[in-house]
């Protein structure tokens, strides 16, 4: 069992996992790179994607490549989407001093980014696929705090996590919102909630930039106590990390009756020019059953 201040030893994601014989130089606190996904060279398709739903994104992109062996590989990334679109606009992506010039032939991130894209000529349109079902609090196996609610979090005795209202604006209006309405409709100061979670202080910490890795280390670290978080992401972590995390259901996300003060994520996918050689396939096939099906055991649903 992971102890406290012990890091999440996160398992392998891609299209596929190298080989046995491919030397890894990587270790926890250096040189590990968890959303870049793939081999940028031989990939016979690039995507771009936005990262919270990396779950569901890695084992569509897995069905993908073995429907479609002769595309070699998927290289796909599942970060913020901000960067992204500035390394399509630039000159590629930079990790360290490891520098990467791929371009995408497919983007994924919510419809805002995208008609972004549309307006810049750099696609032409996109579609929904995929959307989030609501927001759920994530907090320490056995729940030591006994945070039943949003209301909860207001508590001196509560440090909260939360995506960084600055360098990750998209995840943190949607966690904002859900805390906003949910406390207001407990009956509780929902302004005084989304303050705490925006002012970094003793009780809140903010992610750096990757709200999806980073929420799940300071609560398994014990350096936070609960976090707003997606429901799917809080399933993940509850299924590769049982014996640190559960979740806590606000907004009756778990019962399919789901609050409309609990606000949901649509994903979008869209060609970056013409997409490539299998870019068109891809987004046809992200649309399709499998991915469909897919990405409802991870925990989403179709838009």
């Amino acid at each position: 069992m992971t102890s406290l201040n012990s890091p999440l030893f996160w398992p392998p994601e891609a299209a596929q996992y190298p080989e046995d014989s491919v030397r890894a130089f990587a270790a926890s606190g250096s040189n590990l790179v968890l959303d870049f996904h793939g081999d940028p060279a031989k990939a016979g398709l690039a995507v771009f994607s936005d990262g919270n739903h990396h779950m569901a994104l890695e084992a569509s992109v897995r069905a993908f490549l073995a429907a479609n062996p002769a595309v070699v590989d998927v290289f796909y990334t599942t970060t913020p989407p901000a960067p992204l679109v500035d390394a399509l606009v630039g000159d590629g992506l930079v990790l360290g001093n490891l520098r990467i010039s791929r371009k995408p032939d497919v983007f994924i991130a919510p419809g805002n980014i995208l008609d972004n894209l549309v307006d810049a000529n750099l696609i032409t349109q996109h579609v929904p696929f995929a959307e989030s079902r609501g927001n759920v609090i994530l907090v320490r196996k056995g729940n030591p705090k006994g945070i039943a609610s949003i209301s909860d979090l207001l508590s001196d005795d509560i440090t909260v996590a939360c995506s960084n209202p600055v360098t990750e604006k998209a995840s943190y209006a949607v966690y904002a919102e859900a805390a906003r309405g949910l406390a207001l409709e407990a009956g509780s100061d929902g302004d005084a909630v989304v303050a705490k979670l925006f002012t970094a202080g003793p009780k809140t910490i903010h992610s750096q930039i990757i709200h999806h890795r980073e929420i799940p280390e300071l609560i398994g670290a014990g350096y936070a106590d609960a976090a707003i978080i997606y429901y799917h992401l809080a399933l993940r972590y509850s299924r590769i990390f049982p014996e640190i995390f559960e979740l806590v259901d606000i907004g009756g996300v778990q019962s399919g009756e789901r609050s409309p003060s609990n606000p949901t994520t649509r994903y979008h996918i869209g060609l970056v020019a013409d997409g490539g050689e299998w870019g068109a396939d891809f987004v046809t096939f992200m649309q399709g059953n499998t991915a469909q099906s897919l990405y409802d055991e991870h925990g989403l649903q179709a838009p």
